[in-house]
Parts: C-alpha cells; sequence; structure tokens
C-alpha cells in the first residue's frame, strides 16, 4: 500500500516538474516555473522521507539542514555576474553524488537490494558502471568550468597533439574496464573506472576557450541530469529517475540550440573538440578611435526615431540593469522607439540577459532574440551597446582565424550609429580585438556601465 502511495506521489512530483520546465521556457512564466519546481521537489523529499526503508533520519535531516543553510546563504549572496559559475560548480556535486552513492552501492549492496557481495545483479553493476562514468566526467569537468568562469585558471583553449586520439583511447578503455567489472566485481576495476571518467572529464573542457563557455555550462547541465537518473536507478527511486532524464534531455537540448546559435558541432561538443587557438584577431582599418560623453550619447539617442540596446556581460558586472531600465523609460517619454537585441550566449550563460532585464522590469514585448531583430539593425539610428563585446565583434565573419569564427553575432555595425560603452579598448571573454571600436559610426564611451547610463538619463 505505501509503495503504490510513494509511486503516485512521484508521478505527481514528476508532473511537477515537468510543469516547472513548461514555466521556465519563457520569461513571463518563469517565476510560476519556479514555484512548481519547488513544490515538486518538496513532494519528492516528503515522499522519500516516509520511506519505511529510512533508517537514519536523524543524518538525513542534518544533511537537509546543512544543504539549506549552504544554498540559503549563497542563493542571498551570489551575484548576478557569478552565475555560470556558480551553476557549474553546482553540477560538480551532482557527479560527486552519483560516485558517491555507486560507490556505497558496490560495497554495500545489500542495503541496496541489488545482491550481495561478489554477487551483484548484472543489470545493476551496468547501472553502477554508466552512473560512476557520467558522474566522474561531470565532476571534474564542472570543476575545471568553474575555475575557468572563475578566473582562476585561464580561460584559453589548451591543446596538444593527439589529442583527440588520446580521449578516444580513454573512452575505449573505459568501455574496456567496465566490461571486465560488470564480470568480475573486481574493487580495482571500479575505481580505474573512476580515475580515467575523471581525467577524461578534465580533458573534455581542457580545449574549450572562453567563447564557447555557455555551452560548456549547458552541456555540464545534461551530464548531471543524466547522473542524477544513474543515481535513481541505483537507489530505484523513480523521482530521481524522472528528474533526472528531464534535466539531461533539456540540457542536451538546450545545448544543441546553443551550438546552432553558435554555428558548433553538437557531436563536437559532447566530445570536448571544438576549442581553438586563442588568438588576437587581425582587424582591418585605422585603430583611431571616436570617444564621446554622456551628453553626446544623450543627445543622439533623444533625436533618434529608434534605438536598439544590446546588453552584454559587461551590463551585468556593472549591475546596470535598472538604470539602463530607466534610459529607455526616458527616451520612450522622449518619442523614440526602444528595443533589447539578446544574443544566445550573451552573459556567459544561456538566459544571463533575460533574467538581468527581467529583474528590472523590462517589458516582454521590448525584448527579441538575434534571429528576431538582426535584420532591423540596418534601419535603426542607434545600436546603444553596453558590455556585449564577443557577440557583437564582425570577426566571427570575416576572420576564419579567429575563436568565434562562424558565431552569429548582432550586426550592430550596420546600425546608422553605434554607441559602445565599455571601460578600455581591451579584448572581451574570448580574447580578440573588436573592429567595430573603430569602426566611423562608433562613439565610444568609456567608463563604468552603471556610472555612464546614469549620466545620460540625467541628460536626457
Amino acid at each position: 500500500m505505501i509503495e503504490n502511495i510513494s509511486a503516485i506521489a512521484y508521478l505527481i512530483s514528476g508532473v511537477f516538474f515537468i510543469m516547472a520546465l513548461r514555466g521556465l521556457s519563457s520569461p513571463i512564466s518563469a517565476r510560476s516555473g519556479n514555484i512548481f519546481g519547488i513544490a515538486g521537489m518538496l513532494i519528492a523529499v516528503i515522499t522519500t522521507l516516509f520511506n519505511p526503508g529510512i533508517l537514519s533520519f536523524d543524518l538525513i535531516i542534518i544533511g537537509l539542514l546543512i544543504g539549506a543553510i549552504i544554498g540559503t546563504t549563497i542563493a542571498r549572496k551570489i551575484e548576478m555576474t557569478a552565475m555560470p559559475q556558480l551553476v557549474a560548480a553546482f553540477h560538480s556535486l551532482v557527479g560527486l553524488a552519483a560516485v558517491l552513492v555507486a560507490a556505497a552501492a558496490f560495497y554495500s549492496p545489500e542495503s541496496y537490494g541489488i545482491g550481495s557481495g561478489g554477487d551483484i545483479k548484472i543489470a545493476s553493476l551496468i547501472e553502477m558502471a554508466i552512473g560512476v562514468v557520467v558522474g566522474a566526467i561531470t565532476f571534474t569537468g564542472s570543476i575545471l568550468a568553474f575555475t575557468k568562469l572563475q578566473g582562476l585558471v585561464s580561460g584559453n583553449p589548451v591543446v596538444f597533439y593527439g589529442q583527440h586520439y588520446l580521449n578516444l583511447l580513454l573512452g575505449i578503455l573505459i568501455v574496456v574496464v567496465s566490461i571486465y567489472f560488470v564480470f568480475s566485481q573486481e574493487p580495482l576495476a571500479f575505481w580505474i573506472i573512476v580515475a580515467l571518467s575523471f581525467l577524461i572529464g578534465v580533458l573534455l573542457i581542457l580545449p574549450i576557450g572562453g567563447a564557447d563557455m555557455p555551452v560548456v555550462v549547458s552541456m555540464l547541465n545534461s551530464y548531471s541530469g543524466w547522473a542524477a537518473a544513474g543515481i535513481g536507478f541505483t537507489l530505484e527511486n523513480t523521482a530521481l529517475i524522472i528528474t533526472g532524464a528531464l534535466v539531461g534531455s533539456s540540457g542536451a537540448i538546450l545545448s544543441y540550440i546553443m551550438c546552432k546559435a553558435m554555428n558548433r558541432s553538437f557531436f563536437s561538443v559532447i566530445l570536448g573538440g571544438f576549442g581553438g587557438d586563442t588568438v588576437y584577431s587581425k582587424q582591418d582599418g585605422d585603430k583611431n578611435v571616436k570617444p564621446g560623453s554622456s551628453e553626446d550619447a544623450a543627445f543622439i539617442m533623444s533625436n533618434a526615431g529608434s534605438v536598439i540596446i544590446v546588453p552584454g556581460y559587461g551590463l551585468a558586472v556593472a549591475q546596470a540593469q535598472h538604470v539602463i531600465k530607466e534610459m529607455s523609460d526616458a527616451l520612450k517619454e522622449a518619442g523614440v522607439n526602444v528595443r533589447y537585441a539578446i544574443h544566445p550566449v550573451a552573459g556567459r550563460m544561456p538566459g544571463h540577459m533575460n533574467v538581468l532585464l527581467a529583474e528590472s522590469n523590462v517589458d516582454y514585448e521590448d525584448v527579441f532574440e538575434l534571429e528576431e531583430i538582426n535584420s532591423d539593425f540596418s534601419n535603426t539610428d542607434v545600436a546603444f551597446v553596453i558590455g556585449a563585446n564577443d557577440v557583437t565583434n564582425p570577426a566571427a565573419k570575416n576572420d576564419p582565424q579567429s575563436p568565434i569564427y562562424g558565431m552569429p553575432i548582432l550586426d550592430v555595425e550596420k546600425s546608422r550609429t553605434v554607441l559602445f560603452v565599455k571601460r578600455s579598448l581591451s579584448p572581451g571573454y574570448a580574447g580578440i580585438d573588436n573592429s567595430v571600436f573603430y569602426k566611423d559610426n562608433t562613439m565610444m564611451l568609456f567608463g563604468d556601465a552603471k556610472e555612464m547610463v546614469e549620466k545620460i538619463v540625467k541628460s536626457i
């Protein structure tokens, strides 16, 4: 009877998770999506706690309290600029959990109902091996992604001769050792699988450069989901299987969408092979720039018919989302048509800019994705770029040696006037110069993004 009730409760939680994903697909319904997700997780946790197989409620409660305290503290203190690396760090914990659960199940199979020491079910061993591989790759890959995003190590891709052959060799070794493990149940084989998977997790992320880190984040999101699903099979927990499968599949779909947006090969991303040498792109033309002031920018935009605002990572760093909304409102009052153009990878994480704009209550109907608005730049009076460097860089179209070559960009240079807010002429995260800085129709607004926009608002 209890098992039937648990199954129904887990099914209900799964439905809530599906509704959560549906809600999170749009900024308009994102709040309700979060509520559905919280409700689904609450049902799943409560159902698990009432499982008659639970032997140690005190340890579970202690674990929940520790996790809740850590999670609440991080959520309250974390800056939006650090969200990509936070997501990567959390992914690593899911991967590590998969490895630890698999180890616990291997050394204590009786507790999981999968057999006894030396006589574990073949199906369980296969699940265990897959879970360990995915979990270990997710752990070390996420840790390396975190260190790159946090700036603890260089964001430049690390490539060497025979890299792909080495990955292939390690992949074959993992398969061979996994087969041996399933039939022999040797502890040494288990830990060899763990070690090899840890290593290949690092090697998959090493060749990824800064320009492609948003794809890495979404890919690791998918890996963490499959790792959670593996834990679910080991624990025979329906909720974990459903949740993990949802996260894994949605992360894979997101990775595919991101790859299309960046003109990257989906299979190359999975195999960790799309990084290239990060070089400073050679730009043709004069290196002289045209600096401007906040008063100049205010005058130009106030007298424009249309303005497209292009937010990027610089906006997030300066936390200028609220003042940019004030500028937009002031321009609208002056009769200017104001819209926002969002690149899929702006801000180093999918949806980063959308969240920031939603935080400042920007009207959703004013926000457009790249493919919706890119053709409008040629008919726009002003493109106001605030910290969006790589996603506006023409090197993606005209420099085959550039690490962002082939990535669709926002064609801001086609606007009649480009106002580019930036602290300096330093290259973006991808490490390449932006020829837009030196265009005749570009005016550079040097300084802190928030302070610059505040001055513009006062001058409108």
